[in-house]
């Protein structure tokens, strides 16, 4: 189990948590008010980065933005959620999303290495393909 403790004194107000499938905690990732972190994985067809970029606000999981190099299979945007713009490299960010994440959790499906799942969090990168390769998994953000 990776536990990463964070730099300042005060206490986190919240914890991302990634349960395997037999419910035990493989990464515990503390997290402050407004403290964004990404999703990012290689797209299994293109094999381009994409990264979803996320925030807790008020106690409620937010997709804040996404980046997507190309609108491949599978990607793409969805009018009234966010707004589009060019990265000027031929893809996109979308911004201000505000999609709420039903329950506060989400199931995931970890990708082998060549697609590796991945969390960019504080200037870090923590593979989740490397815990928990081909493995469902539930991402969860809990009150401290």
């Amino acid at each position: 189990m990776l536990l990463l403790t964070p730099l300042a004194l005060a206490s986190p107000a919240y914890s991302l948590q990634v349960i395997n499938q037999d419910e035990q905690l493989i990464l515990n990732l503390p997290l402050n008010e407004q403290e964004g972190w990404c999703l990012v994985w290689n797209h299994s067809v293109a094999g381009f980065a994409v990264e979803d970029c996320f925030i807790v606000k008020a106690g409620q999981w937010i997709l804040d933005s996404s980046h997507q190099p190309d609108f491949a299979a599978g990607l793409g945007h969805t009018l009234g959620r966010g707004k589009m713009l060019s990265d000027g490299q031929g893809g996109y960010h979308i911004q201000n999303m505000a999609v709420k994440i039903s329950g506060n959790q989400m199931l995931l499906r970890v990708g082998s290495l060549a697609v590796n799942h991945r969390f960019d969090y504080r200037k870090k990168t923590i593979s989740l393909s490397e815990l928990a390769a081909g493995q469902r998994v539930t991402l969860k953000i809990l009150r401290n």
